[in-house]
């Protein structure tokens, strides 16, 4: 069973979430506020964990940037009620690996709490422990999330930055679009900015190092990987 970490300071959307998901046969912790939500981490890590941005005692943006320096690895879904661009990519560079803006549908939420576990590899029968592939000079462990140079030393990477990698491979010398990666990340029709996907190519290039070249911007059109 999935455990999902949950943190909401409104009473409502935390039951209305938890029955939700519950009925996924998701097993929920909820939380009404960020510091709950680091001693919940504390005492069980989750396979995903929702935050609200907005919260008493720690916000959501320090609960992010405090797991961050940890934990590498674990799928964070955002939700807030703030729409504006700067606000995403804030989470975003933080840390975060998708953002929701209230309202959301149920419909929406579920697909994207599975598209996460989907590219964190938490379904254990999709992945296999020899699942790896290479991108340039680096090979990339799927299931430990984590890119191995040439020398042998490791950097970890994010469930989203993982699903950047592997999608870009999937088709060396393509020109893929934003939007084409958002959508086929997300596994839905992704309606928010596209800044998502720059942001973590920009760190991506730079856990590649050298090799971070052969993500090339197509400008006006997206992005190429310039396979060796």
């Amino acid at each position: 069973m999935t455990d999902i970490l949950f943190a909401e300071d409104n009473p409502e959307i935390r039951e209305w979430v938890s029955v939700a998901l519950e009925r996924d046969t998701c097993r929920i912790r909820a939380v009404a506020d960020g510091a709950a939500a680091l001693k919940a981490y504390e005492e069980k890590r989750p396979d995903l964990m929702i935050l609200d941005v907005m919260m008493p005692k720690v916000s959501g943006w320090d609960v992010v940037t405090d797991i961050r320096r940890r934990d590498k690895v674990v799928p964070i879904l955002m939700l807030t009620a703030k729409a504006a661009e700067s606000d995403k990519v804030l989470g975003l560079g933080l840390g975060a690996d998708d953002y929701l803006t209230k309202p959301f549908g149920l419909a929406e939420l579920r697909a994207r709490v599975s598209a996460l576990l989907r590219r964190a590899g938490v379904s254990a029968a999709t992945t296999r422990q020899d699942d790896v592939f290479t991108f340039g000079g680096h090979t990339v462990s799927v299931p430990r999330s984590v890119l191995v140079a040439k020398d042998g030393a490791e950097t970890e990477l994010t469930a989203l930055e993982l699903g950047i990698l592997r999608f870009l491979a999937a088709h060396p010398g393509e020109v893929v679009s934003r939007e084409s990666l958002l959508n086929g990340l997300w596994g839905i029709s992704y309606s928010g900015t596209t800044r998502t996907i720059d942001t973590r190519v920009g760190c991506l290039r730079q856990k590649l190092g050298a090799d971070g070249v052969l993500i090339e911007t197509v400008y006006g059109s997206g992005y190429r990987y310039r396979a060796v």
